[in-house]
């Protein structure tokens, strides 16, 4: 089997992983060294699909054997499909030269489990060495740990990469016993908890030691897939708020589940991936990280899906208008955040421009507030926007968007949905490969 032949098919099986992000990292070379990449901010070259997936990585899978038969995966060890397994040498090459032609700024590394974790662990370890070692390349590599492997290779596979993950895949012990009879929620939360504790303790060496190596400096990241099971949003968002707590993540990571087979336990083949859902659970991820809510304001027992039409932080504010509408040159910068159209940009600015003066409907404007949906919620200087009248029973109408709207009517009408692939319209050839391969620049 040729390398290009490996490529296709191992960019193929890696291409439902989700978990592509780049920042966080500042791996930079010595002085004086040769080397080349870089893994800071203008170092790499971000690329996002239209539904918000990163494209700028080489995402492949160091082989797509797998000892393990879990049920939604394309990768299934009872799954006949195309097998392959790059040689970690193979893939180093493959990955520099792609570098060096611009194909590519960084690497996304995972693999089916060979033989045994510990065995697959230890050959990915060997692909990045040659990469920091041979090559000295400082850009962005983010690699997936291992379930079930030593945590001392754990340990040499963090010292080498930027970030790490440990993919939860699905959001409750019921569900991976049932489509997952090889893995446990023990054995992934055990090696996720053994970097968080590496990474408070690397940020202590540091501090003591200038020069101390850096343990997965842009942190760790986990992937729920979504639909695939019965769990709820309600469900899923809370788990997600503890995974944050409990283990300092920088991203969890929502995946549609896309069917790639006829299974009883999994949705018919035929069911579309729930585009919607995993964008409604993206907005709510980001009013837990950035606006200060909790995952019991946005749902509850009693409401555990959240609305198609509106996104979280609307949803909210229309079931809490005992809150509002708030003064813009009064309001606290927590009150501002939950204002729906004024994110976390805005309501600084906000704060700087009081200090100057009231504000009016124009002044925010300016500044970069979404009055189309504001208005419904801020005074200024004590008046609502001019003509504007509030309905309850049409609110809801009004804060709906065309955006959301075409959403929901892509998620309805959408026969074709499928993850994005390195060969999406033989833009690299085996002629490319090859000459990657011979013909170093």
């Amino acid at each position: 089997m040729t390398v290009f032949d490996k490529l296709k098919i191992l960019t193929d099986s890696a291409k439902y992983d989700v978990a592509c992000t780049s920042s966080g990292s500042d791996r930079t070379m010595g002085k004086n060294l040769p080397g080349m990449g870089s893994a800071v901010s203008c170092g790499i070259c971000h690329s996002f699909s239209a539904d918000g997936r990163c494209i700028s990585l080489l995402k492949v899978l160091m082989t797509n054997y797998c000892e393990y038969d879990c049920q939604y995966c394309v990768n299934r060890h009872s799954n006949d499909t195309p097998r392959a397994a790059f040689t970690p040498r193979e893939l180093a090459d493959l990955t520099i030269n792609f570098y060096k032609r611009n194909y590519i700024e960084g690497l996304f590394l995972s693999s089916g489990v060979i033989k045994n974790p510990d065995y697959t662990c230890e050959r990915m370890i060997r692909c990045v060495e040659i990469l920091r070692n041979e090559y000295h390349f400082y850009g962005y590599i983010h690699a997936k740990a291992i379930p079930g492997a030593d945590e001392a290779l754990l340990q040499r596979l963090g010292f080498l990469v930027d970030r790490m993950s440990v993919n939860i895949e699905l959001p409750s012990q019921k569900s991976l016993t049932k489509l997952c009879p090889n893995k446990s929620k023990q054995a992934i939360l055990k090696p996720m908890g053994l970097l968080t504790n590496r990474i408070r303790e690397n940020k202590a060496e540091i501090v003591q030691y200038r020069h101390a190596p850096k343990f997965v400096p842009a942190g760790q990241s986990t992937q729920m897939i979504i639909g695939a099971t019965p769990e709820t949003d309600y469900q899923i968002l809370n788990l997600t708020e503890g995974l944050y707590k409990k283990y300092s993540l920088k991203r969890v990571f929502f995946s549609a589940y896309i069917p790639v087979a006829d299974n009883p336990l999994l949705p018919s083949i035929h069911t579309k991936p729930p585009l919607l859902r995993e964008h409604r659970l993206y907005q709510a991820d980001w009013l837990l990280r950035f606006y200060g809510f909790e995952a019991k304001e946005l749902l509850d027992e009693e409401h555990q899906s959240f609305h198609p039409l509106i996104d979280p932080k609307c949803n909210w504010a229309i079931n809490h208008m005992e809150l509002f509408p708030v003064e813009v040159n009064k309001a606290s910068y927590e009150m501002l955040l939950r204002v729906p159209g004024i994110g976390v940009t805005s309501a600084k600015r906000i704060l700087q421009a009081r200090k100057a003066g009231s504000l009016d409907y124009e002044g925010l404007k300016k500044i970069g507030v979404v009055l189309k949906r504001a208005q419904y919620f801020i005074t200024c200087k004590g008046k609502l926007a001019e003509g504007l009248k509030i309905r309850e029973d049409n609110l809801l109408m009004s804060l709906v968007s065309e955006k959301g709207i075409s959403l929901l009517t892509r998620q309805m009408l959408d026969q074709s949905y499928e993850q994005l692939s390195l060969f999406p319209s033989g833009k690299l050839s085996e002629e490319d490969v090859r000459q990657c391969l011979k013909e170093p620049i």
